[in-house]
């Protein structure tokens, strides 16, 4: 009874093991192959359950999504011969999964060392026919697109692999280069800094220059005018003393002589030495008022 219950459990675990090694699953994120005793015998095993003979029959998945590659900085030349820095990524995804297995054996760290020599080598020449400028800036997007598009074609008969995409993260220049590039950036600013400032100095002197002239012509006119209007109020005051000392010589003279005994006497101080015969007393002595 007992080797009787220990064969049927040995029967039990070996159907288990059979079905275990006969049964697989491809879930829809995946792409497989199956192979046979190595070689590849149906290129594309599609999504579900499947049977496959044990011992015989090997499966091997691949991931069916989008992978990210970030390869490590790499230097490179520009057509000047400066020297850059480079940080980029890749996106790609098993196109082919018999090319694929065959060319990296599956192994999807294999697939990115392949695929990042294949980019490194794009990028090599990509940049060493541009520019600093055109790599920088100007046509950084047009080159990762002709890359992405090149490259495709490579990698897709080659390792069965579709390049999605290829963008760069960063560029640098090198440490010791990016500082000689500094100082030359520092005293280019200095010396545009220095023609602005000499540029309005210059301005500034025309402006005082300019702002002196017509100061000078504007007082030199008012002046002129001054001295016009001095002249005619001069003129005008005479013409009146004129006609009031020919109206009344004799009282303008007496209210001229009054007004010098008050200017002459203005303070008690005052001593005026004069002989009384002078002129200057003559109304004084007149009494009369003759």
């Amino acid at each position: 009874m007992a080797s009787r219950q220990f064969t049927v459990l040995l029967v039990v675990l070996g159907l288990i093991v059979l079905a275990y090694n006969s049964l697989f699953i491809v879930s829809e994120t995946q792409r497989a192959v199956q192979l046979k005793f190595g070689e590849v015998v149906n290129p594309n095993v599609e999504t579900g359950l499947h049977i496959k003979t044990p011992f015989v029959h090997t499966i091997r998945k691949f991931e069916r999504r989008i992978l990210t590659l970030d390869a490590p900085t790499q230097r490179y030349l520009t057509i000047e011969k400066k020297p850059l820095d480079v940080d980029y990524y890749a996106k790609w995804r098993v196109s082919e999964t018999e090319k694929f297995y065959t060319a990296t054996n599956g192994e999807e760290i294999r697939a990115e060392g392949l695929l990042a020599q294949r980019i490194n080598t794009g990028l090599r020449d990509k940049f060493g026919e541009r520019t600093f400028h055109e790599v920088v800036s100007g046509e950084r997007d047009l080159l990762m697109t002709e890359l992405t598009r090149d490259l495709n074609k490579i990698t897709v008969r080659e390792f069965g692999i579709e390049l999605v995409d290829v963008r760069v993260k960063r560029i640098d220049l090198p440490t010791q280069v990016s500082q000689s590039v500094f100082d030359r950036m520092k005293s280019e600013r200095e010396r545009e800094a220095r023609e602005h400032r000499s540029t309005g100095k210059e301005q500034a002197e025309k402006i005082r220059a300019t702002a002196d002239r017509q100061r000078t012509i504007i007082a030199a006119n008012a002046y002129r005018d001054s001295e016009i209007i001095r002249g005619e109020g001069d003129a005008e005051a005479s013409a009146i003393y004129a006609e009031a000392f020919s109206a009344d010589p004799e009282f303008y003279a007496f209210v001229r002589s009054l007004e010098a005994y008050r200017k002459s006497f203005a303070s008690k101080g005052d001593l005026l030495v004069v002989d009384t015969d002078d002129e200057f007393f003559r109304y004084l002595e007149q009494s009369g008022g003759k």
